[in-house]
């Protein structure tokens, strides 16, 4: 049996500052993510979605973490066809932008451009690659990401321009699991490629609901994301980021995923478990119960 890690999707959220959860000598980044690493293995970087990582920044959390410590990137949010802000593209894309623009799509950009943001992507997770604590970069495909032969071609042209890197592919369109058939031909076509799918907790009943399967498509890696639980959020405009995961799993759902969890780890080398229900400290008190019902497996 693989073995089984368990972290958050962020140390640095706002409210988790806030919500005494580090202690009170922690007042620096590197203070922050020494605590952080002494409590958990692996982190998720949700913040690259929303603008580019550094290297040096890349080296610096390989400094100040643990020899066996995993990081996973989130793809930024240009390589997965989201929209993006005008303000964390590089200078030398937002130069030729007409002034006053504030969120672009990729097909608002030339080729050259993206073509720029993937190998400035790829680049700066290059010290966390050397040094063995990379773990994927997390391809989360928008709603509109639909199954088709185009999409599926998409997927493997980002494994292509991160060559040498693990990608894993999170979806957020219900039509991918619409029906068994559905099912069975999404999770086929990523094992066949061995690209390893992202299982998710997250609310159902919307377009982008994923149902809360226990599948792994690859032998190196099982993935699974707490996205909480809240209904009255999930599917609604204007609500914020922090709203729409402020959530507090009892422990009774926690318990659904530990047999789950253990059958993914039969199939693979590493599960591991990220809550991304940062609100104050939500996820890290979730993540520390659910390894403590997991055991010596984690």
């Amino acid at each position: 049996m693989g073995r089984i890690r368990v972290g958050t999707s962020s140390w640095t959220d706002r409210t988790l500052l806030e919500s005494g959860w580090y202690p009170p000598e922690a007042k620096t980044p590197e203070e922050r993510l020494k605590h952080y690493a002494s409590r958990f293995p692996v982190v998720e970087v949700d913040s690259t979605y929303y603008g580019l990582p550094s290297r040096k920044n890349s080296g610096l959390w390989v400094e100040r973490t643990p020899p066996d410590f995993t990081f996973h990137i989130k793809a930024f949010s240009l390589m997965t066809g989201h929209p993006t802000r005008v303000r964390g593209l590089p200078k030398e894309i937002r130069e030729t932008l007409p002034e006053g623009s504030e969120r672009v799509y990729p097909k608002d950009l030339p080729p050259e451009a993206i073509d720029l943001v993937w190998e400035m992507f790829r680049e700066a997770l290059m010290p966390l690659h050397s040094a063995g604590k990379l773990g994927v970069v997390m391809l989360q495909f928008p709603e509109w990401f639909v199954p088709s032969r185009r999409s599926r071609e998409e997927i493997l042209r980002a494994r292509e321009r991160l060559a040498g890197y693990d990608v894993a592919v999170e979806l957020r369109q219900a039509k991918w699991f619409e029906s068994e058939d559905d099912a069975k031909r999404t999770l086929e076509f990523l094992r066949g490629e061995g690209v390893p799918f992202v299982a998710v907790d997250m609310p159902q009943g919307f377009p982008s609901s994923i149902p809360p399967i226990a599948e792994v498509t690859s032998e190196r890696w099982g993935l699974v994301r707490f996205h909480g639980r809240r209904d009255e959020t999930w599917g609604k405009r204007g609500v914020s980021v922090l709203e729409r995961f402020r959530y507090d799993y009892p422990k009774e759902e926690l318990e659904e995923w530990v047999p789950r969890a253990r059958a993914m780890a039969e199939r693979t080398r590493e599960t591991h478990a990220l809550f991304n229900n940062c609100h104050r400290d939500s996820a890290v008190n979730n993540a520390a119960t659910f390894a403590d019902l997991l055991g010596e497996q984690a």
